[in-house]
């Protein structure tokens, strides 16, 4: 079974300190890339975040975002009077102006309003480990979920390029027949005399280098392959299946190089068609 990259999660929770609600979204790209916007509030735990999110996702651009939204019963927070003063005295000494404006700069300065949020991130720091990991599986199982329908297309266009392998097969004893009525056309044209001996061997020389047996061979092997490690249990196979699609694709081009047959060559494009549409379903696989 295979994993798309793209994937979205989110939970959120209800307690007598507040909400909190996360939501996860990933897209596909070549490695992990994790982008997050964290309230102050959980800069303790952002060591257990990434560790989270890098074990479970291990590609695809991630975007976290948590949101804490405090209940006003459960939030306290006092003016520290000698602070605020101390800053405007400052201020004064800087420029003019009334009292008023110098009290809306100091509030905003550091240690100005101390709060309870410490104890806050204690109390909730186990929650929002399970909610992170809530998360995380259900984005896991958008991935699993979009993974399936990703894994028929390709083994459709697997499979279909297995199908043609088996028209070129069809193709290939009227292929050299038609190359050698093509020689001895041209040298009877000629009119000059040939000695046949040395006219089979040259021909037989000839007809080996388009010969496209051991191609199709490691072709069939390595659509054998693409479908074994689709199966495999491991969860990272995108980078793999593209090393094989590469390997698929390098078959397929030498078999149309050597064609020299119409309908042959036909069929190699339809098999390079089905070849893109893998490649581009691959991009997503994790």
């Amino acid at each position: 079974m295979i994993q798309s990259m793209t994937g979205f999660g989110n939970a959120s929770i209800d307690s007598n300190f507040g909400k909190i609600s996360l939501e996860i979204k990933s897209l596909n790209s070549k490695n992990l890339d994790l982008n997050y916007n964290l309230n102050p509030i959980f800069r303790n735990i952002e060591n257990d975040i990434r560790s989270v999110l890098t074990n479970s996702l291990k590609r695809g651009k991630v975007d976290f975002k948590i949101n804490f939204k405090i209940s006003e019963n459960n939030f306290s927070s006092n003016l520290n009077h000698d602070v605020i003063k101390s800053y405007i005295k400052d201020l004064q000494k800087i420029t003019t102006g009334v009292g008023t404006e110098f009290l809306k700069i100091a509030v905003t300065l550091p240690n100005s309003i101390e709060n309870n949020r410490s104890d806050l991130d204690e109390k909730f720091t186990d929650k929002i480990k399970e909610l992170i990991k809530k998360a995380v599986k259900e984005l896991i199982d958008f991935r699993i979920q979009e993974g399936k329908s990703m894994e028929l297309d390709l083994l459709n266009n697997i499979n279909s390029i297995d199908n043609k392998i088996e028209k070129i097969k069809t193709y290939s004893p009227e292929r050299i027949e038609s190359v050698k009525r093509k020689i001895k056309q041209s040298l009877e044209e000629l009119k000059v005399e040939f000695d046949k001996n040395r006219f089979e061997q040259e021909l037989i020389y000839y007809l080996e280098k388009y010969d496209i047996n051991e191609e199709v061979i490691r072709l069939e092997n390595h659509l054998v392959f693409f479908k074994k490690i689709i199966n495999e249990s491991t969860v990272e196979k995108g980078k793999k299946l593209a090393f094989v699609g590469q390997e698929i694709g390098r078959e397929i081009n030498t078999i149309g190089s050597k064609s020299n047959h119409l309908l042959m060559q036909q069929t190699v494009v339809e098999m390079k068609n089905d070849l893109e549409k893998i490649k581009e379903q691959l991009l997503n696989v994790l």
